[in-house]
């Protein structure tokens, strides 16, 4: 098990695990999202081989619009 940060609070998973795998798991849509680890935007190209490793920071930010 790893404990990573997950917008501030401390999840636990199953390790090797990747990017993917936890937004999957989690259910969090991707439409108008942008994710960060450790404070870099990852491309969502790379969420798939991205490890995540123990102590990471993830970030899920949600786009809005206006004006």
């Amino acid at each position: 098990m790893i404990d990573i940060y997950l917008n501030g609070e401390i999840q636990k998973f199953e390790a090797p695990i990747t990017l993917s795998e936890i937004l999957e798991r989690l259910r969090i849509p991707l439409s108008a999202m942008a994710i960060a680890v450790n404070r870099e935007i990852v491309p969502r190209s790379e969420f798939p081989l991205f490890k995540i490793k123990e102590g990471d920071q993830i970030e899920v930010v949600k786009a809005v619009g206006g004006g």
